[in-house]
């Protein structure tokens, strides 16, 4: 949908009648190129008449190399044949006057007809975005994790999510899920060279309505036969037929994790409030940096985040230099819930572990992330939790 740069909300609201319904507006250039650069299948970027002529300009400059599907469509209060000039030059597609809705709608249905074009007869293609979760440390909650970040990008089925388990020796995905798969990654094993959607399709176990899993192997001896170009191309093919690809990782820079690193759009990094894991998460941080992986694009959450074991967000953060996206606690429901294969995203959508995956999915989409619980709701809320399962077990 298409994007809207503009600060006055009078006029946010009279430039969003003449888009299309579920454009989205947001306050700075800033703002707006970090949207897109988390949704790849915008095609047009609107700035408004408060954004300063030289900051649109450069905005326009920046997406004509960067981004050249991407339209720029320029609105002003006036213009003169000096704006136009230079506009034309910064790779501006249309300049329209503020007070005419009708210039507007007729720009942005250019901008989409010249995206179809561009990419071809069949329109605009969807492309998914690739999200590894990764922690260098085993037993901190990843695939639990994993299981209950791709349901929350389901956005309750509003999105086609596929989860891809590549801990390929012991992978855990399918038996936290309760999943008996007849097939897994397996079956693909030597097809490198033909692999396509369809074959992956028929590769899949359905979890949810949105949600289908790529299994880990039966046995950890397969995990040598699957190739680092096959792993590469099943993502690339899963691109294309989902919304979301969540990858569950092994706890190490092997090389199935570090082709899924390369080929991941965002990362969420796994950690837990003890000295060994942060120390581990500090280097694992520092090699990706090395590696160039996902710069600017991690998400740290925080599990079993208790602060009573003497180390607080605002000291992991100053640690590993990067600001928490989201924090779990630890709760008894989380662990029933994943005994009993039934993820708690699913089962009790309003706990406060369930808003945090939902804050992290937030965070991974780039969309506005929903106030958090105040500690005080949480404790409540996990409090009658803990005291429904005492009950259960008396």
């Amino acid at each position: 949908m298409p994007v809207l740069v503009e600060q006055d909300p009078t006029t946010v609201e009279e430039l969003l009648v003449a888009m299309p319904p579920g454009s989205h507006a947001v306050g700075t250039a800033e703002r707006g190129l970090a949207w897109l650069d988390q949704h790849t299948d915008e095609y047009v970027l609107v700035l408004g008449s408060t954004v300063p002529l030289d900051m649109a300009l450069g905005t326009a400059e920046q997406l004509r190399i960067q981004r050249p599907t991407v339209s720029v469509v320029l609105v002003r209060e006036t213009f003169d044949t000096d704006v136009l000039t230079r506009a034309m030059q910064a790779g501006v597609r249309d300049v329209v006057v503020a007070d005419e809705p009708k210039a507007l709608t007729g720009a942005v249905e250019r901008a989409h007809q010249l995206y179809q074009a561009l990419r071809g007869p069949g329109g605009a293609k969807q492309v998914g975005r690739v999200v590894t979760v990764f922690s260098p440390k085993g037993g901190v909650g990843k695939t639990t994790s994993s299981v209950n970040l791709a349901l929350a990008l389901t956005d309750r089925g509003a999105r086609k999510v596929c989860l891809v388990d590549l801990d390929l020796a012991f992978g855990d995905v399918a038996i936290t899920m309760q999943l008996f798969p007849t097939h897994s990654i397996e079956q693909a094993v030597g097809a490198e060279d033909s692999i396509d959607l369809g074959m992956l399709e028929g590769l899949l176990t359905r979890a949810e309505d949105s949600l289908m899993v790529l299994a880990a192997p039966a046995h950890p001896d397969v995990r040598e036969r699957v190739t680092p170009l096959l792993i590469s191309r099943i993502l690339r093919h899963l691109r294309d037929g989902f919304d979301y690809v969540v990858v569950d990782t092994s706890p190490s820079f092997d090389d199935a994790t570090l082709t899924a690193l390369d080929e991941t759009d965002e990362c969420v990094i796994i950690a837990t409030l003890d000295v060994p894991t942060l120390k581990n998460v500090k280097v694992a941080l520092e090699t990706m940096d090395m590696l160039n992986i996902a710069r600017g694009h991690r998400h740290l959450l925080l599990n079993r985040a208790d602060e009573e074991v003497g180390i607080s967000v605002d000291k992991v953060e100053s640690i590993l230099g990067m600001p928490v996206s989201a924090q779990v606690a630890t709760a008894v429901d989380i662990a029933a819930s994943t005994n009993a294969g039934t993820p708690i995203v699913s089962t009790k959508p309003g706990h406060a572990a369930s808003v945090a995956f939902s804050q992290l999915a937030a965070s991974v989409t780039g969309e506005p992330v929903a106030a958090p619980l105040v500690p005080a709701q949480q404790s409540e809320q996990q409090g009658r939790s803990r005291g429904l399962f005492r009950r259960g077990r008396n």
